[in-house]
């Protein structure tokens, strides 16, 4: 084989190292302020790819990819939506509060972790209070609630919050779902596809990049933020970023072009319409790449870690980009060939 051919090899998209790498991304809860474990994991991903990279104080992590001058910043973020517990209640069950926006239905029924501040990790699951349709019909009626009728009955035998307590169980704690991650066929199903499936996504245009040997015409950094679902995320920046992407799920719904199978090319989320002249210039690329892409708006509930780096008064052009994934925020879906195409959109670009 030539060494062009191998250089254009290279670029092919690995799907089994992307998934695997997406997998094992969403193993290691990270509810937005707990990181410290899914920073450990993706730092041993890069130096495996031998790329360096700095640690923010607040706990983001920044890949340098090389390259002189007119830098350019991809985000994506390892911070995922959970819970917090709020108290304890009278019979031994954990009130507890959103940390994101996970709605109380889509955590309901689910399994959870309970990461203490000790190191601590026990199990439980998020349940109705009362919880039997056999004896409480009424009340299941009512709408899911955290402040009133939704708790995390503990896999322990414990009947009241000094049994609890006796534990290491207090307020504060953290209250991690189980992600659920499954394949079928092409589909690819987890809570957290949002954004862990975007970050395999980077990690594998690295792994090209680092095989091809190919030299970047500007200076690119790849920005794992920490804090996305909470809106400061990327607040704070390098010196010298003239462009952002932010590479994120683009929810699929009745009011979307959005699609699982395609890479969507953002206009405009709930707060800011994205930049005129870069967003063209990922659309003129993903047409003369061939690439399978969509454009799309949304609102009322969305937004990237770019909007937080605008409203941080950054001098910045920013856009995003994504795959579509159904079920946003609850047990998520999207399909290989979204990760492929948003694969391919960034890798062009990076490439011009």
């Amino acid at each position: 084989m030539t060494e062009k051919a191998m250089k254009k090899n290279a670029f092919i998209f690995d799907e089994k190292y992307c998934v695997d790498t997406f997998r094992l991304l969403t193993e290691t809860d990270s509810t937005t302020g707990y990181c410290e474990p899914i920073q450990s994991v993706l730092r041993k991903l890069l130096e495996d790819l031998d790329c360096p990279y700095i640690q923010t104080r607040k706990g983001g992590i920044i890949a340098d990819l090389g390259g002189e001058g007119n830098s350019l910043c991809v985000t994506a973020h390892l911070d995922d939506i959970g819970l917090m517990v709020r108290k304890i209640n009278p019979d031994g069950t954990l009130n507890v509060c959103p940390v994101g926006g996970l709605h109380a239905d889509y955590a309901m029924m689910e399994n959870v972790r309970i990461r203490t501040r000790d190191g601590s990790c026990f199990t439980g699951s998020v349940c109705r209070t009362p919880g039997s349709v056999h004896v409480t019909e009424n009340e299941l009626k009512e709408p899911a609630d955290y402040r009133k009728n939704v708790c995390v009955l503990l896999d322990l035998d414990v009947a009241s919050p000094s049994d609890v307590q006796a534990y290491g169980i207090t307020t504060g704690d953290i209250v991690a779902l189980e992600p659920r991650f499954t394949r079928s066929g092409g589909y690819l199903k987890s809570h957290f596809v949002d954004d862990k499936a975007a970050v395999a996504i980077l990690l594998t245009v690295i792994r090209a990049l680092k095989q091809s040997g190919a030299s970047l015409s500007r200076h690119v950094y790849f920005y794992f933020a920490c804090y996305e679902e909470i809106g400061h995320g990327t607040a704070w920046l390098p010196d010298g970023i003239c462009d952002m992407i932010a590479v994120d799920i683009a929810p699929t719904g009745p009011d979307q072009t959005s699609d699982e199978h395609k890479v969507t090319i953002f206009c405009k989320d709930s707060r800011f319409p994205y930049h005129w002249e870069l967003t063209n210039e990922l659309r003129k690329t993903a047409v003369d790449a061939g690439i399978n892409f969509v454009m799309d708006i949304f609102t009322p509930h969305y937004g990237t870690d770019c909007d937080g780096s605008i409203v941080a008064g950054h001098d910045i052009r920013h856009a995003a980009i994504g795959f579509g994934c159904a079920n946003s925020h609850g047990y998520e879906r999207t399909h290989v060939d979204g990760l492929r195409n948003t694969y391919s959109l960034l890798l062009a670009y990076l490439m011009l």
